[in-house]
């Protein structure tokens, strides 16, 4: 059956699928709560900062025995704040941050860094590594090897990004209902609604691919209510689509989405709104009418995050007879919807800051973010910053060290090779945010290794944050598959796993995990080892 012909049939056979689970996608209306859904950017929101407070304690206990377990040598009275942040890359960059994040956990695993991860207090993720972190978060954060065994092996094997399973598949009848439900509802739907379902049959578990997954669901689920786990942001870029643009330029705004929160640190929003509100239609920062709710489908947020359709730009994909082509495909079945336009190109959200400025805004007639009715956001990697460094580098999180994992594309072998946490150094400049260290040129990387090692930047400077430098690099396997591939077997899934084991245990190198201890300790005033002596001259990074 063609493409074309297996659309015609849909109307014929829609009506066995299930249709119960699927319309619990659609955006809810109803009574808006009493209290603001709007705050300016001035600290952490009084939900966070309650989490943050409790997890650090948490955490504090997790980081010293790991400290001590590794060398006795350590002090550990007075601890930092860690975060963890996984870059973009698409299942190249799930599957080596998988492997990283097994490798220091300790339901997990025995390796040196195994308790690592149960002493951080953050946690970001950025399309890729968004995913990861979605599949994390969205299932109450199971190990990596249970989401291998019982979710990714088959998921990835027999993946509907691949238009030959989805042509074959019931999923494609339930996604097409979903949106059908959603457009019922009033809200207009895009390739990102269909790009973040198909991510979900990956991801989620549940029925319908855990449609019923929403962003702000997380806090409600054990793992989160207990401080068990470091709290989780997805990273996303805004495009000026009212200027003409069609992709983030260099200094694009950057938001972020939470459990809590949806929002930019960025002097041109400076605001933040409750996430479980999305899609409510504001002025002024109060609601126009009803109150949204559920439009914070966890799938469509980390679609979000990875939505690269508007690379199209103003030539929208054509839904053509196609069964080779995913972009083709997914045009397909948003045009049973409706006809495929412009704006379809982006993950669309009512702009909550619209005819809102918060204290700490500063007006720019240029961006005019406050006027627009919606917000367009795609992957948060196509500026540049393909690493959520960013929410990290706000002071009122007091984060000390941050742990990069970097599985970017920079290379034509698809490596890293400095470009992405170098932009992420620039623009912090441009933005005054003094916490980035200094990241040395692409060259300087190049002719020194970094790009195939770890490094700690900022290690000597007290005023910034120390960032852990942890690149993708084929040490058991040939890590640097294409962001392209979209299916993998359960042979590639399982090496590029332990991959990652070995990019955070640097090879299994000896003495690394007292060298990483280091890095983390080192400017807190604690005695360290005396192995750190040596750590710092290999590791440590010095202009």
């Amino acid at each position: 059956m063609s493409a074309l012909q297996f659309l015609i049939a849909i109307p014929l056979i829609m009506g066995s699928a299930s249709s119960t689970a699927a319309a619990t996608y659609a955006p809810v209306t109803g009574t808006c709560p009493s209290t603001s859904l709007i705050r300016a950017a001035t600290g952490l929101s009084t939900s966070e900062e309650t989490f943050r407070v409790a997890r650090k304690a948490i955490a504090d206990v997790h980081l010293a025995d790991w400290l001590t377990n590794t060398d006795s040598g350590f002090g550990t009275a007075s601890l930092p704040t860690v975060a963890l942040t996984t870059s973009g890359g698409g299942y190249r960059s799930l599957l080596s941050g998988a492997g990283v994040i097994q490798g220091m956990d300790s339901r997990d695993s025995t390796l040196s860094t195994a308790g690592l991860y149960q002493g951080m207090t953050y946690q970001g993720g950025l399309s890729g590594g968004g995913w990861l972190l979605s599949s994390m978060a969205g299932n109450n954060y199971p190990t990596v090897s249970y989401l291998q065994e019982n979710l990714w092996n088959v998921a990835f094997r027999d993946s509907l990004l691949d238009p030959a399973y989805l042509l074959a598949a019931v999923a494609y009848f339930d996604i097409v209902n979903d949106l059908n439900d959603k457009e019922d509802a009033g809200f207009d739907t895009t390739l990102t609604d269909i790009w973040g379902r198909l991510l979900s049959y990956q991801l989620l578990e549940g029925t319908d691919a855990g449609v019923a997954t929403t962003l702000s669901s997380v806090a409600s689920m054990s793992n989160f209510t207990s401080y068990s786990v470091p709290f989780p942001i997805i990273a996303s870029l805004g495009v000026k689509t009212w200027l003409g643009e069609c992709a983030p330029g260099p200094n694009a705004t950057s938001y972020e989405f939470s459990p809590y929160e949806f929002g930019s640190w960025d002097s041109d929003v400076s605001a933040f709104t409750e996430t479980q509100y999305l899609g409510t239609s504001m002025s002024g920062g109060v609601p126009t009418g009803e109150c949204t709710t559920n439009y914070d489908n966890l799938g469509y947020i980390l679609g979000t995050s990875s939505s690269l359709f508007n690379e199209f730009c103003l030539a929208v994909p054509t839904p053509a007879n196609s069964t080779t082509d995913l972009y083709t495909t997914i045009a397909q079945m948003l045009d049973y919807v409706h006809t495929v336009v412009f704006s379809d190109e982006y993950g669309t959200y009512a702009n909550p800051f619209y005819n809102y400025e918060s204290s700490t805004q500063v007006p720019n007639s240029a961006n005019n973010i406050s006027a627009q009715t919606s917000l367009n956001l795609v992957d948060g990697g196509e500026a540049l910053q393909n690493n959520p460094i960013w929410p990290f580098l706000q002071p009122s999180r007091e984060v000390d060290v941050i742990i990069v994992n970097d599985n970017s594309a920079d290379s034509s072998g698809n490596f890293p090779n400095g470009t992405e946490i170098l932009t992420t150094y620039v623009q912090s400049l441009n933005h005054n945010l003094t916490k980035m260290p200094y990241i040395p040129s692409v060259d300087t990387f190049i002719a020194e290794g970094l790009d195939q090692r770890a490094t700690f930047f900022g290690c000597n400077d007290t005023s910034v944050i120390t960032i852990v430098y942890l690149p993708n690099y084929n040490w058991t396997y040939s890590s640097g598959v294409s962001t392209s591939q979209l299916a993998y077997s359960e042979a590639e899934t399982a090496s590029m796993i332990e991959n990652g084991n070995s990019i955070i245990t640097q090879g299994g190198k000896a003495g690394w995990a007292t060298c990483l201890g280091c890095a983390i300790m080192y400017k807190t005033g604690e005695a360290l080892p005396a192995a750190c002596t040596s750590c710092m001259t290999e590791y440590c990074y010095t202009a």
